[in-house]
């Protein structure tokens, strides 16, 4: 609702408690709160039109999805079979031969930081998201390359996250730099 507040306003620059966000057809100043709903409103539409009926009309269905998602060839194993010739998801060698009865859980103690970074420092420029660039660590590791992967085709680090080659890689390769 706030988004629509600050739409009909038309700028985010305003303090939607005390500042007019229009003006009625009289010129009057109309405020939020004089189209705010009241709890009791939004409550009375909620049992107006949000029954149960909805949901279980909605959702009835929900696991079965589209023609194309029933079409797709699935495995009845309990694990992933992983695609060995995939660029997009791998299997890290830290999980190769872990199962059920082999998992260990490990303690974290005396653990230190791994760096102090300053403030223009965010999550993409540790782990980016953004495009691949030809002449990104990825491509000059060549992975991508010796898995005949075109460059036009490198797309996005976001896109091949669940590969640990591509990411460990990518790993501070944002192109904007420090």
């Amino acid at each position: 609702m706030l988004c629509v507040a600050y739409a009909i306003a038309g700028s985010i620059h305003i303090n939607l408690i005390s500042e007019a966000i229009a003006k009625d057809k009289n010129g009057k100043d109309v405020y939020l709160r004089d189209i705010w709903p009241t709890d009791q409103e939004i409550n009375e539409f909620v049992n107006k039109y949000l029954g149960s009926e909805v949901f279980k009309t909605k959702y009835a269905d929900v696991f079965a999805g589209t023609e194309e998602w029933r079409e797709i060839t699935v495995s009845s194993s309990a694990n992933y079979h992983w695609d060995p010739s995939s660029t997009y998801i791998k299997n890290p060698p830290y999980f190769k031969d872990i199962n059920k009865s082999n998992t260990i859980s490990y303690n974290i103690s005396n653990a230190r930081i791994l760096a102090i970074l300053g403030d223009s420092i965010t999550t993409d420029h540790i782990s980016p998201a953004g495009p691949i660039a030809k002449n990104s660590p990825v491509a000059k590791a060549k992975y991508l390359i010796e898995n005949n992967v075109s460059s036009v085709d490198f797309n996005s680090y976001g896109a091949r996250r669940g590969n640990h080659e591509v990411m460990m890689h990518g790993t501070f390769a944002n192109i904007c730099g420090f």
